[in-house]
């Protein structure tokens, strides 16, 4: 998997190869957040179609035959292992290719492939129809030739989608998922209407994918099946099949099994539960198909992956949070409404419940899978297998544990817990795990320093903010002119610092040793600014000191420029005339390690950007060392020292600096 430590997103030396990124992260996650925000308004409206579509069968066939559709629908819906192996090989294909002709080379190989693959299984399902009646208690063979005949064009649609999503054409796809939603909703409301019950809805079905796949659009022409002879790695389809089989068997499985051990009306009422489990797994595979082609467009630049990784799973998890908070707030009569009192088991308020824990069961399993797409858009996944398995251990619990319809969910909640934290552990591991450090040659130091003459410099620079309003005329000559014998100057100069810098400050390991250094033109590639403001926007992915500096030159020299990029241009010359406080503060591991500056940034890009040439050598840099740097936030971000930096926060969040200064003023120096 890709060492998802190496991002340039975060504010520490996490890659210290010398290849830079050249695809920006900021760009990958705005087309992540974009694009799943138009598949997800999209998901949004064929989620409230398909709740319409489920709540008109389920009143007009009441729960017997709502049962019998549901199931026909589902094993539709387990032949989408298929179709979703085909589309996802598609658009990791088309995402890669270069050229129009490539994509279209693509599209044809795999389309006729799907074509073949179709209608064999539309062959297998035809021919097995005796088994299938019988087992899933099914009350006409012609349900099972119409599933046969949606399924022969339901795997070829998975080419048409693949294309689509391929070459980022979010708005189209989510129109795409909607007319299926709209043609099944108004299909199954007439042909039930006109007699034909059970088989009005489920070929309501089988015509939604018929049209969805003819309007496809923007994909070459459904005339597009002639082999072009594009090698595509069979690796890649084994894969794609291994994790959408266990996917299917997992989203869909359970209500095949309940259909077969549970009574019909019981069935029913199983399958209005599950409404919100795929309510909730359309919503997640929003941003799914969203960062499947941004993540493997991008497969070459390793260290831009993690903030696609994990902006999905913050933006699923959202998701689950808002609709478990959702069903909580629906009152129990309003499920009795929708369904009809044909659906009454008892009390209504049973089903919130479950809805609820059903959610929760299909949110978990969908971080899983944000995780293993993930894995796949870059390369060969083996996590594919992992979840292969736990379908297989699911269908078998469920087998053995189905005494109500609660434990059957209970049975996946656990499964999926655990599956979801055998996925996360290596995950946070290699995340949390800081990266080797590059070895460049030892810095000349000059001489040692003392603390407080660290924070005197470091206060000295800071002095003129806002902040320090109120006290600058009564303490700026021991601001500017520091006596760091006493004890006195040097307790008020902390308490100072401590007004704007004191959580900045804090973070520093307490055996920080500080140094006066040598800094030249040979040692600039080993520093880093610290990602935070304006600097982000500048970077573009890459915090790299030569890096933003040559970025900031080419927007320069742009007729039109901002406040920021003017303020450096003001301060080059401030640099170079000795205007301005000339320290620079960097925090690095040890002498021969990369650094990141800690206080400084503008005046180093300043002194780079300088026409003389010699600004550079006015100013005076110090480092501070420590082998336990690497816990600092400001040095290298993950979890551990962000929560080591809000740990601290709250432990001195009752601490007052102003106490400490009012104290001081009592006193004169």
């Amino acid at each position: 998997m890709t060492e998802l430590i190496k991002s340039d997103a975060r504010p520490s030396v996490v890659d210290e190869s010398t290849q830079r990124t050249s695809s920006p992260a900021k760009t990958l996650k705005s087309q992540l957040l974009g694009g799943s925000l138009t598949l997800l308004a999209g998901s949004g409206l064929v989620g409230v179609t398909n709740l319409m579509y489920n709540v008109i069968t389920a009143r007009l066939l009441g729960p017997t035959g709502f049962a019998h559709a549901t199931v026909v629908y589902t094993i539709l819906m387990l032949m989408s292992g298929i179709t979703l192996s085909f589309q996802v090989v598609c658009a990791k294909y088309v995402a890669k290719s270069a050229s129009s002709e490539d994509r279209s080379s693509v599209f044809a190989t795999l389309h006729q492939r799907s074509w073949i693959a179709g209608i064999a299984i539309g062959l297998l399902l035809f021919l097995s129809e005796g088994p299938l009646i019988r087992y899933l208690n099914l009350p006409d063979p012609v349900l099972i030739s119409l599933l046969a005949l949606g399924t022969a064009f339901y795997v070829p649609l998975g080419v048409r989608r693949g294309y689509i999503q391929g070459i980022h054409a979010f708005g189209p796809l989510a129109i795409n998922f909607m007319l299926e939603g709209l043609v099944r909703l108004g299909g199954a409301f007439v042909l039930i209407e006109l007699g034909m019950g059970v088989k009005g809805a489920v070929l309501a079905s089988v015509l939604a994918v018929i049209v969805s796949y003819f309007v496809a659009l923007p994909s070459p022409g459904v005339n597009a099946i002639s082999f072009r002879g594009i090698s595509i790695s069979s690796r890649e389809g084994l894969q794609a099949i291994v994790f959408f089989s266990g996917q299917t068997v997992i989203n869909n499985f359970d209500i095949v099994l309940v259909k077969h051990f549970f009574p019909p009306a019981e069935a029913g009422f199983y399958a209005a539960v599950a409404l919100v489990g795929r309510l909730v797994n359309m919503c997640a595979w929003s941003v799914v198909n969203t960062m499947f082609p941004v993540s493997a467009g991008s497969a070459r630049e390793e260290n831009e992956g993690s903030p696609v990784l994990f902006t999905s799973l913050l933006l699923v998890l959202l998701i689950l949070t808002v609709l478990v908070f959702g069903l909580w707030l629906v009152p129990s009569f309003l499920w009795k409404m929708l369904f009809s009192a044909h659906f009454e088991l008892g009390n209504y308020g049973a089903l919130a419940p479950l809805l609820i824990l059903y959610a929760i069961t299909t949110g978990i399993y969908s971080l899983s899978s944000v995780i293993i797409t993930y894995e796949m858009s870059r390369k060969i996944a083996n996590t594919s297998w992992v979840q292969l398995a736990f379908s297989g251990a699911l269908a078998l619990g469920i087998y053995l544990l189905h005494q109500t319809l609660r434990q059957v969910i209970l049975v996946q909640l656990i499964l999926m817990v655990v599956l979801l934290f055998i996925l996360i552990i290596p995950l946070l591991r290699r995340h949390l795990t800081p990266p080797p450090l590059q070895v460049y040659r030892s810095l000349r130091v000059r001489r040692v320093l003392a603390e407080e003459e660290v924070i005197a410099e470091f206060l000295r620079s800071e002095f003129h903010h806002p902040e320090f309003e109120d006290y600058r005329h009564e303490f700026d000559y021991l601001v500017r002119h520091p006596n760091l014998e006493s004890a006195r100057e040097n307790s008020v100069r902390q308490a100072l610092l401590f007004l704007r810098r004191g959580a900045m400050w804090r973070e520093l390991p307490a055996d920080t040793r500080w140094c006066e250094v040598e800094l030249t033109a040979a040692d600039l590639d080993r520093v880093r600014f610290f990602p935070r403001a304006q600097w982000r926007r500048i970077a573009a992915g890459s915090f790299y000191l030569t890096d933003v500096v040559e970025r900031i030159r080419l927007k320069l020299e742009a007729p039109f420029h901002d406040d920021f990029l003017g303020k450096l241009r003001s301060l080059s010359s401030s640099v170079e005339e000795n205007l301005i406080n000339p320290t620079v503060l960097l925090i690095g591991v040890d002498n021969t390690g990369p650094l990141t500056i800690l206080d400084g940034n503008h005046r180093m890009a300043a002194a780079m950007l300088g026409s003389s040439g010699s600004a550079l050598s006015r100013l005076r840099f110090i480092c501070g060392f420590s082998p336990e740097m690497t816990r600092c936030c400001w040095y290298y971000t993950n979890v551990n020292t962000l929560l080591r930096y809000f740990t601290n926060l709250v432990r001195y969040f009752s601490y007052d600096p102003e106490s400490d200064i009012d104290r001081f003023q009592e006193n004169e120096f």
